[in-house]
């Protein structure tokens, strides 16, 4: 058991020493020229149109949100249909199934409840109620 906990924290350490020795070397090896054109705005390549401080449209957002949302949830599901043979031959297929029917279900019932919203038209009506 602490033998685990040691594994875990010598990782942390090693992780956070290769961190900061990346970021020592990159301090001391990159070249220090300042220009007024770095402190621009990128824009891929291209020089900046326009404000930056301009208003997106909230349906962006919501896409945005439930997108990562239910790709969250094949991040949750793959691993246990990855090891479900070995839930099974240990006797724990049922309860295996059921918490991943359980979890899809809510998840489920998430997608129904936007889409009766219409929160997924990315067009709307402006008298429309949302």
């Amino acid at each position: 058991m602490n033998f685990d906990l040691a594994n875990v924290l010598v990782f942390l350490l090693l992780g956070a020493i290769t961190a900061g020795l990346m970021l020592g070397l990159g301090f001391l090896l990159r070249p220090d020229n300042p220009e007024r054109r770095k402190l621009t705005t990128y824009e891929c390549g291209e020089p900046p149109s326009g404000s930056a401080w301009i208003n997106f449209n909230i349906r962006f957002y919501l896409i945005a949100l439930i997108f990562v949302i239910f790709d969250v949830e094949v991040a949750f599901v793959y691993p246990v249909a990855t090891a479900f043979r070995h839930f099974v031959l240990d006797g724990n297929g049922l309860v295996a199934f059921l918490e991943l029917f359980v979890f899809i279900t809510i998840l489920f019932v998430g997608l129904i409840y936007v889409w009766a919203k219409r929160d997924l038209e990315w067009l709307k009506k402006v008298g429309e109620a949302g």
